[in-house]
């Protein structure tokens, strides 16, 4: 009878907690939900007022000093961004979040688009979510450190579902973003439920998301259950995704060196985005396209370079991804908001369009698995990313989805655009990393190493 008692009381524990999280949880989601609907709402509007005005463009820079003005009186607490809310799943406290995070990064994020800058749109969601949550968290009571960071977790999950259309992927994304080689895995059901809540309320609220396909391989009758994987497909799918990760490594080195640059350089925090705005309007002029501005997603000019344009056959120009990390890192780097994700979404399109040409592949798919696999490695959220390539492409490449997110993650290398992620394991070493390591620390102390070959001082004079 002891080990059915023992049972019993176990699944007690866990019917209260499914029943306390669906509790915190539903909440969570709608609110966050309303906030991502609104977002993505004001988004739409700023972009297609940008089309139809193009000259707000030259507007850009005027708009900068409205944002670094806004972040210096009233931002310094929140201009840490996503790495905030990592850091803040780590150690809960310090006040939390500020609640005023989530409308500062709408604000600025709109106004981004609204000129013309190259960013993306799952930090403003991220953000909110973060904010929002913790703000919640700060009034609900018998909320332990262990709670407030699930709840936290959940905030991002419900951020990012809701944007992006992709619950399961979010819930993944935030139990997997935290630490790199590690998950909390009894946060996944708060977080599955806040992310499925949140995109069923900006569905509820009108909200769509765009619908891309991959059906190149597919059999002409539409049958499901075919089992595409090639031998030699699979090789050029390798080698596709070794190149999606040294991208991935060149975009986030290319921001953050850029913001080094720009704090090293401009000592008042309003002019640097005014300048980044100069110096967009400058690259429109030398290479005379606007089509790496905003988003990138869709254009009212069918001849443009787009993510959807990037699942057709010369629906992108063999270094369109390069030029999108140029413009996103001057956009970003010099302190516009908005995020990276959909900018990497470009770059990866973008990038196994070409790949795929040069390769002889199927265009659609390689677009597909450059969208997902740049995103894994940037953010060295693998798992994420395969289940995002299932939920926005299908399950008929799922094995591809998976080798290609896998691989360019390892390729990436110590490198990643949230630079807060913790280490639990370093790529292609199994041994766990022994204290508290970030990708920051691992930065930093790797640029203060001697080269190799080349004594330090203090190891030159031990010699004496």
């Amino acid at each position: 009878m002891y080990p059915m008692k023992l049972l019993a009381r176990e699944q007690l524990a866990v019917f209260r907690f499914v029943l306390r999280w669906s509790l915190l949880a539903t909440p969570l989601g709608i609110v966050v939900g309303s906030a991502c609907a609104f977002f993505l709402w004001s988004l739409d509007q700023a972009t297609a007022a940008r089309f139809r005005y193009p000259d707000l463009l030259y507007l850009l820079p005027a708009a900068g000093i409205v944002i670094g003005a806004i972040y210096a009186a009233y931002g310094t607490s929140v201009d840490a961004g996503n790495n905030l809310i990592v850091d803040q799943i780590h150690e809960p406290g310090g006040g939390g979040v500020p609640l005023r995070m989530a409308p500062l990064i709408l604000v600025a994020t709109v106004l981004t688009h609204l000129f013309g800058g190259s960013a993306g749109r799952e930090g403003t969601a991220v953000q909110m979510g973060g904010s929002l949550a913790s703000s919640l968290a700060r009034w609900l009571p018998n909320l332990s450190r262990g709670d407030v960071r699930i709840f936290l977790m959940a905030g991002v999950a419900a951020g990012f579902g809701g944007v992006f259309g992709t619950p399961v992927a979010g819930a993944i994304f935030a139990l997997e973003v935290v630490t790199i080689g590690r998950m909390n895995v009894s946060a996944l059901l708060p977080c599955l439920l806040a992310g499925l809540i949140a995109d069923k309320t900006c569905a509820a609220w009108g909200i769509g998301h765009l619908q891309y396909h991959v059906e190149s391989l597919l059999p002409v009758d539409g049958q499901t259950g075919v089992d595409p994987v090639d031998r030699w497909l699979m090789a050029k799918v390798m080698i596709a995704a070794i190149a999606f990760g040294a991208v991935s490594f060149c975009f986030a080195e290319a921001v953050h060196g850029l913001q080094a640059l720009f704090r090293r350089w401009v000592a008042w925090s309003f002019l640097r985005p005014a300048i980044g705005g100069i110096l967009v309007i400058v690259l429109v002029g030398i290479f005379g396209t606007r089509d790496y501005l905003g988003l990138g997603v869709t254009s009212p000019n069918p001849h443009s370079v787009t993510i959807l344009s990037s699942f057709q056959a010369g629906g992108a120009d063999p270094w369109s991804w390069l030029l999108k990390i140029l413009f996103t890192a001057v956009t970003i780097g010099s302190g516009f908001k908005g995020g990276e994700v959909t900018p990497l979404f470009f770059v990866g399109a973008t990038m196994g369009n070409t790949l795929a040409v040069w390769l002889g592949a199927p265009v659609d798919l390689f677009a597909a698995l450059g969208l997902i696999a740049v995103f894994a490695a940037a953010t060295n959220t693998p798992i994420a990313c395969t289940v995002m390539g299932i939920e926005l492409f299908g399950g008929e490449f799922t094995v591809h989805y998976a080798m290609a997110c896998s691989i360019a993650y390892l390729m990436s290398g110590s490198s990643g655009i949230y630079l807060s992620q913790r280490i639990a394991h370093r790529k292609g070493d199994s041994a766990e990393v022994s204290g508290i390591e970030t990708l920051r620390t691992l930065r930093e102390s790797r640029r203060a190493a001697p080269p190799s070959g080349v004594e330090s001082s203090e190891d030159h004079s031990a010699t004496k």
